[in-house]
């Protein structure tokens, strides 16, 4: 404790305070008997959070100022003070650790919270509640009020150290100071966070990073325009290639679009040369585990700076435990500011390539999972055009089928409680399609013609006791169109392909090379089969 702080009184100890009412404060009341007990306070403090302010110099501040407004008969007799944001809402407010990491010479009862919990209860052993300022309550109007308002609730004025107050029940004049105080203080955070944002986009604009430059750069230092920082050794950043790393961003990229690779199957490509492909170093050395994991693939596959334009906000601030923000939010520079590693199309298809390989496996052959007894060679390759979901293998009697089953609530309506579709009528319909329009001699004029020409006609049957007669659906050979490259066609073999001999790990590469998307729409029953050519 430091000196000249008042040692803390047991709550227990202290008689509860004669207030005219429980709420009196609302009406009206003065503090009686003066003589006989002092009046008890508890202090409230908050510093913002912990990198912008000192907590040693701050807490012990606020104790001497709310010391100082009190009337010589009172006594803090407990402190309650949080280290965090004042603009976090009340339910998230008072939960942090931040004044572990400081020797703060103020004994700490608890947080806003415990404050709270305390001033409702039987024998809260405090009369008020006194702040240094009402902004150390909260940044917001809307939750300052709110947490006034709880410990008036519960017959416990709340006091500010800088305002107008007296122990009388008069508080006109102090209501409507702290109105116009919170009134001000909410303006001129936010006009601080306007005026903030506008300067980070012109620093983005620019082309400075902010933070840690992502895996395949480096960061060249610009001395600060500022004279006064630059005297104070201060700088800005500029990205820059890795001569090193570079290469294996770009790899990275390539392997992912081409191949469809899933983060753990690239992690575990790159882990066999270490030395051609270092792992990434995080931000505290320390943490490094000397390899690839599943997570920093992604991190660099998802890291839009790699276009070479300066791209921020993709993070939320620390106050919401640094969530992704949606890609809408971000803020990117008009033109490219640095050297680029990948286009910006490889990296919008390096991102499409997430969406269909959300939770599949990359490998062939049956899953490590225990009650796994086959593959389903169309696994991930699979749509259902209504929904837009995955369909699941499934065995049925030894049949396979691919079930789209929705879980309860997330069905589009009128959507079937389950959708059933046969694995081998869609296989023998490929083999024909791919014999047609991509392995076969007229695949030239198969390509070139507008989409849906090629059109054939499959069964299936649903497993229910009732089996009914096959139900037609319609295969459609799609192409993209994004890229046309005429040469494209006339590089693979032509040779037929019967698919149901093909050994599945062998299947799943071609169905991979071919960028094999199937949509199957149960209203209209039809397939639509998408190819691209890369």
């Amino acid at each position: 404790m430091g000196a000249g702080a008042t040692p803390p009184i047991p709550l227990d100890v202290l008689p509860q305070g004669t207030w005219s009412g429980r709420r009196g404060w609302l009406t009206g009341f003065s503090y009686e008997d003066r003589s006989r007990e002092p009046l008890r306070a508890a202090f409230m403090g908050r510093t913002s959070t912990e990198d912008r302010q000192d907590p040693t110099l701050s807490i012990p501040r606020q104790v001497d100022s709310c010391r100082a407004a009190l009337p010589e008969q009172a006594v803090i007799v407990a402190h309650y003070y949080d280290i965090e944001s004042g603009r976090k809402a009340l339910g998230a407010r008072g939960r942090g650790h931040g004044h572990e990491g400081f020797a703060i010479s103020v004994p700490r009862e608890g947080g806003i919270q415990d404050l709270l919990e305390r001033a409702a209860g039987p024998r809260r052993g405090f009369d008020v509640v006194i702040c240094e300022s009402i902004e150390r309550i909260a940044r917001r109007t809307y939750i300052g009020t709110l947490i006034e308002n709880r410990l008036e609730e519960a017959g416990v004025p709340l006091l500010a150290a800088d305002e107008p107050f007296t122990l009388t029940g008069r508080r006109a004049t102090q209501v409507l100071t702290r109105r116009v105080k919170q009134s001000i203080a909410e303006w001129y955070v936010l006009d601080l966070l306007e005026k903030s944002w506008g300067g980070l986009q012109t620093h983005t604009e620019q082309g400075y990073n902010v933070g840690k430059p992502p895996y395949g750069y480096l960061a060249e230092k610009i001395p600060h325009p500022v004279p006064a920082r630059r005297a104070e050794g201060a700088c800005k950043h500029r990205l820059r290639p890795d001569p090193v790393r570079g290469p294996v961003v770009t790899q990275l990229f390539a392997w992912r679009v081409a191949e469809r690779l899933g983060y753990k199957a690239l992690a575990e490509r790159l882990n066999q040369d270490l030395d051609r492909y270092p792992p990434p170093i995080p931000v505290d050395p320390s943490r490094a585990l000397g390899r690839w994991t599943p997570s920093s693939i992604r991190d660099v596959l998802t890291n839009p700076k790699h276009t070479g334009y300066m791209v921020w906000n993709r993070r939320a601030t620390t106050s919401d435990t640094g969530r992704n923000n949606p890609p809408e939010a971000w803020v990117w520079s008009s033109a490219p500011t640095h050297e680029p590693l990948v286009t910006k199309d490889c990296f919008i298809e390096a991102q499409k390539v997430a969406t269909l390989r959300q939770r599949s496996r990359n490998v062939g052959g049956v899953s490590s999972h225990p009650d796994a007894k086959r593959t389903y060679s169309l696994r991930s390759f699979l749509f259902c055009a209504w929904c837009g979901r995955r369909m699941n293998g499934k065995t049925r009697r030894g049949t396979v089928y691919y079930v789209c089953a929705p879980p309860k609530g997330y069905a589009p309506e009128g959507h079937p409680n389950t959708i059933w579709l046969r694995e081998a009528l869609i296989v023998a319909e490929l083999s024909d399609l791919l014999a047609a329009n991509v392995l076969g001699p007229q695949r030239s004029r198969h390509l070139d013609s507008a989409s849906g020409d090629a059109v054939a006609r499959v069964g299936s049957t649903k497993p229910t006791s009732d089996r009914a007669s096959p139900i037609p659906h319609r295969s459609v050979a799609d192409q993209d169109q994004a890229a046309h490259q005429p040469e494209l066609p006339d590089a693979p073999t032509s040779r037929r392909i019967q698919l149901d001999l093909v050994p599945d790990a062998y299947r799943r590469r071609l169905f991979e090379a071919l960028r094999l998307k199937i949509d199957f729409d149960q209203r209209t029953r039809t397939c639509r089969v998408q190819i691209t050519l890369a």
